[in-house]
């Protein structure tokens, strides 16, 4: 099939034949990550621009490896030396952005809809690398791609996300690519960290983290918002966090011995992630980064319709 979407906004534009298209084009560039000359020349003479609004290791360097490996003019914008420090908008930088034409921008930003402000407002293809606590499209799919890659098939695989659910945009895409796919998911948080609607699908919501760990094929691990949680703390402290949620080698032992952890990063050691656990065989987590060149390779290849 051909991938018709100019932009990568989230995974609930995109159907399963889309996102399965994008899981095969990103196994068959996986391969050339591992060659000893790592460049390919489908994007030679596009130009790529990653704005980036908040702080990102994993995102943006792979955003920008993904892009130099297709041949694309990588570019990388620092909001802290830009002009929206200044007090210019997102919407006026991007303009003054698309003067020099560039065929797609990869943008993260703290508030929720900017990468759809963006695609309606310019002529490039625009990818969303994480908005607000809104959608995360590739962190979704290069966890999905990992899943695939470890157990072959995402149909009635059991995923279980345990943590900050209520500030993680991760999870929202997750649910809705793993649904789309045929996965069961499963939802693990304290009260406090779970949103009081949850408006995504029809998803089972527990408390109880050592009772539904046998269960899961899959347990993806996340981090405490800490920047985005406002007013009064929704925990005790991180001690008694970690001794109520973290995955320890203990809880480790309840699940299933083929389980896999994966958990989408950075990682707080000693808080979700037990040290031991976190540098385990059952650890997908550097799996999960070397993953994602090669799905944001195939995001980008698509979005700009080459083929």
């Amino acid at each position: 099939m051909e991938f018709n979407q100019k932009h990568i906004l989230g995974l609930y534009h995109l159907n399963t034949e889309e996102i399965t298209l994008l899981l095969d084009t990103a196994r068959e560039f996986k391969g050339i990550n591992t060659r000893s000359v790592k460049k390919v020349p489908p994007l030679k003479g596009r130009t790529q621009i990653n704005m980036f609004f908040e702080n990102s290791t994993r995102t943006r360097t792979s955003f920008e490896v993904a892009g130099k490996r297709l041949s694309a003019d990588t570019i990388n914008f620092s909001s802290s030396s830009s002009s929206t420090s200044k007090g210019e908008t997102l919407l006026d930088t991007a303009k003054n952005i698309m003067a020099m034409h560039p065929d797609v921008i990869v943008l993260r930003h703290g508030v929720s809809g900017s990468p759809k402000l963006l695609a309606e407002n310019i002529d490039a293809s625009v990818i969303n690398a994480g908005d607000g606590a809104h959608e995360h499209p590739s962190q979704a799919l290069l966890d999905m791609f990992t899943i695939r890659e470890h157990i072959g098939d995402l149909k009635d695989v059991n995923v279980l996300i345990v943590g900050d659910v209520a500030h993680s945009r991760v999870v929202r895409s997750n649910i809705i690519g793993l649904n789309k796919m045929g996965a069961n998911v499963r939802l693990c948080a304290p009260r406090t960290m779970m949103p009081r609607h949850f408006h995504i699908d029809d998803v089972p919501i527990s408390a109880d983290l050592e009772e539904n760990l046998p269960w899961a094929d899959v347990v993806m691990m996340l981090r405490i918002q800490m920047e985005r949680q406002h007013g009064p703390s929704l925990f005790p402290n991180v001690t008694e966090y970690s001794r109520l949620w973290g995955l320890n080698k203990r809880r480790l032992e309840l699940m299933r011995p083929d389980a896999m952890v994966l958990h989408p990063g950075p990682v707080n050691r000693g808080v979700e992630l037990a040290p031991d656990v976190a540098d385990s065989s059952r650890s997908f987590i550097l799996r999960q980064v070397e993953n994602g060149v090669a799905v944001r390779m195939s995001m980008l290849f698509h979005v700009l319709h080459v083929g």
